[in-house]
């Protein structure tokens, strides 16, 4: 590995998909650029996701904006990084057995349409066309998008490194950050590098490294467990992202099981009792799925923001920058805010 070089204009402190879309943002636009992991590219959230990139985020056209930017991004990925991403539509289905979660949705309908998502109410027997394990007598309608691609998160980081590399950023794996001084020096084991600009992008630890700025980032972590179901009885044919919106419950077609997600448990709740309300949950919703065997897939934290919508911004007194708290969706944002940290950085 080569060594830290004195000095840089940015230093981006993480090297998941956020960071390594800042990275390539900034280094395309003539920013001399380092990026620092403490582990290998892709190797924290990035890597263990659903593997899903959508625009429709339920009441959060903000997000929804932000998505639909980086969407195109990623349909345009190959001419700006080489890299062509094997995108492959499955669309994003979110259930609704309330009646106040169909009265929410057509209240923020125009928000999202002029964020430029593309989402429409169905009913139940169309929900169930469009998922058939979807058990129409417990849904009263949906949300239909189907703007919904699967991904392999880790083409997304390989693309934007090469790319970053290929515009002069260096990028150092396997470096942590252990001490940010008052002038920009940031420190590691490998040595140090004094910057102009500090980017943080470092996911769940996000607030850790902000404070070693003297940053206050209120970074409040998510804990999930992603589950896999048995091989189901009967054979299924590939099926949408598909969420409840009362519980969380999310599923999807991965290879011939389902993985399916609805946060961890609750304080004071065993795993026990929560995968019975996930059973339970699972059984009413898709009653072929019943009874299925369940097994850990993946356990650990997303970054989140107190409101679950993402920071992207700048210290006022300080040259410190930051993308932070996607709460698991910063595959879908990721184009749009590396492109959001460049133009802040620039502005400087």
């Amino acid at each position: 590995m080569s060594a830290l070089p004195a000095r840089a204009d940015a230093v981006v402190i993480g090297g998941g998909v956020i960071g390594t879309s800042a990275a390539y943002h900034l280094a395309e636009a003539g920013v001399d650029t380092v990026l620092l992991e403490r582990g290998s590219l892709g190797g924290g959230a990035s890597a263990h996701t659903a593997g899903m990139v959508r625009t429709y985020f339920p009441g959060d056209p903000r997000t929804g904006h932000l998505a639909v930017r980086s969407l195109n991004a990623y349909h345009d990925f190959a001419r700006h990084t080489a890299a062509p991403l094997a995108l492959k539509r499955l669309g994003f289905l979110v259930l609704f057995t309330d009646a106040q979660q169909i009265a929410d949705f057509e209240a923020g309908h125009q928000a999202q349409r002029a964020a430029g998502v593309h989402v429409d109410l169905i009913s139940a027997r169309e929900a169930a066309a469009v998922n058939p394990l979807v058990n129409e007598c417990a849904v009263l309608a949906a949300a239909w998008s189907p703007e919904a691609y699967h991904v392999d998160g880790l083409d997304i980081v390989r693309g934007y490194a090469a790319a970053a590399r290929n515009h002069g950023a260096r990028l150092f794996t396997h470096t942590p950050v252990t001490r940010i001084d008052d002038d920009n020096t940031v420190h590691t084991p490998q040595g140090a590098v004094t910057a102009d600009s500090i980017v943080c992008t470092a996911g769940p630890w996000s607030g850790e490294v902000a404070s070693l700025a003297s940053v206050d980032l209120p970074m409040t972590p998510h804990a999930i467990e992603m589950l896999f179901t048995d091989v189901p009885p009967s054979p299924q044919r590939e099926l949408p992202m598909t969420m409840h919106a009362a519980s969380g419950l999310r599923i999807r077609s991965w290879k011939d099981r389902i993985l399916l997600a609805m946060g961890a448990p609750k304080a004071g709740e065993s795993r026990e009792d929560w995968l019975g309300r996930v059973a339970g949950h699972l059984g009413s919703l898709f009653p072929a799925l019943d009874g299925i065997g369940l097994h850990r897939a993946w356990t650990g934290d997303f970054d989140a923001s107190p409101n679950n919508t993402a920071f992207i911004g700048e210290h006022p007194t300080r040259r410190f920058l930051y993308a932070a708290g996607f709460t698991g969706a910063g595959l879908c944002q990721a184009p749009a805010a590396g492109e959001k940290l460049r133009d802040l950085l620039i502005a400087k």
